[in-house]
């Protein structure tokens, strides 16, 4: 599998999306303990929408939506993934990565932003609204609620990161994606590993993100990270406190076939006073399945 460019892929996305394609640049910053946070800053104009990735993916998972919604935005790779430097303290929960995503939105935006999560970074969109209100207007959290049953569709993820930490090459990992029911089409599972994995110089190839490596270390260690108890470090209970602490208004976006169920999404509705629930036919990453549907949802808040 050849080399790529990290933008090589947008003109036939743009071009299966009938749309332009439009300015984009990755950005950086030094943290003040020495870290790298890194993002993709889309259009000429400042942001006006923030987007927060799940856990093992990276902000070109919001490629395609950002094609189909057509306005600034500002796409993170959160600490631990793609070009963000990894913690050494391995805490990716949501009131951790806040502060961070907290610095980001001080340097790259100038004004309140629709803050969009997936996944963990739906929980981390959360813990930001609650902290700095100045900084958020509305929260959109897709397909994840801190109630979600960690035995269910999380720990499929942990299972699929859970293997070998390096390998001979891009196809293979390709194809255990696709054995696991990930990435949807040959052509998407094709991009979103060149996008998320790195070829080191011994010529391996390796996830860019940390969970891989977390989850092979557990499992070498004789523990089992798949179980419920290793899932729930991530949807810590604490998201309850956090979503009640937001003032913006909340959308959660709900795949039929995704990690939330029907039963989660009504306790997110009784839970968090006045929330919208919108649901979409896709399954856990509706930004890769049904882009076009969500960047309408998005729209729809602004």
């Amino acid at each position: 599998m050849p080399e790529h460019d990290e933008f090589s892929f947008l003109p036939a996305q743009a071009a299966a999306a009938g749309r332009a394609v439009p300015a984009v640049e990755r950005v950086d910053l030094a943290l003040a303990d020495g870290r790298r946070l890194s993002g993709l800053r889309w259009g000429d104009a400042p942001p006006a929408v923030t987007l927060l990735h799940g856990a093992g993916l990276n902000a070109h998972t919001w490629d395609t939506t950002l094609l189909h919604l057509g306005i600034p935005a500002l796409a993170l790779d959160l600490p631990g993934h793609g070009d963000s430097s990894w913690r050494d303290d391995a805490a990716y929960m949501a009131r951790v990565l806040a502060p961070d995503v907290v610095t980001a939105l001080e340097t790259w935006t100038s004004g309140p932003q629709l803050l969009v999560g997936h996944s963990l970074g739906g929980l981390t969109a959360a813990a930001v609204a609650a902290s700095r209100h100045d900084l958020v207007s509305r929260v959109v959290v897709v397909d994840i609620t801190p109630g979600v049953d960690p035995s269910a569709g999380p720990a499929q993820i942990r299972a699929f990161f859970a293997g070998p930490t390096d390998w001979a090459s891009r196809d293979e990992l390709v194809e255990r994606a696709l054995s696991f029911g990930l990435g949807g089409s040959r052509e998407a599972a094709t991009r979103g590993v060149l996008l998320n994995s790195r070829v080191r110089d011994d010529g391996r190839v390796e996830w860019k993100h940390h969970f891989a490596h977390l989850a092979a270390a557990a499992a070498n260690a004789g523990a089992d990270p798949t179980t419920p108890d290793a899932v729930r470090a991530v949807l810590a209970s604490t998201g309850w406190d956090d979503l009640a602490g937001v003032r913006a208004p909340v959308t959660l976006v709900r795949g039929e076939r995704g990690f939330v169920s029907a039963a989660d999404a009504e306790e997110f509705a009784r839970r968090v006073g006045d929330a919208e629930v919108r649901v979409l036919a896709t399954g856990h990453n509706a930004q890769e399945e049904d882009p076009a549907a969500l960047a309408e949802v998005i729209r729809a808040a602004l």
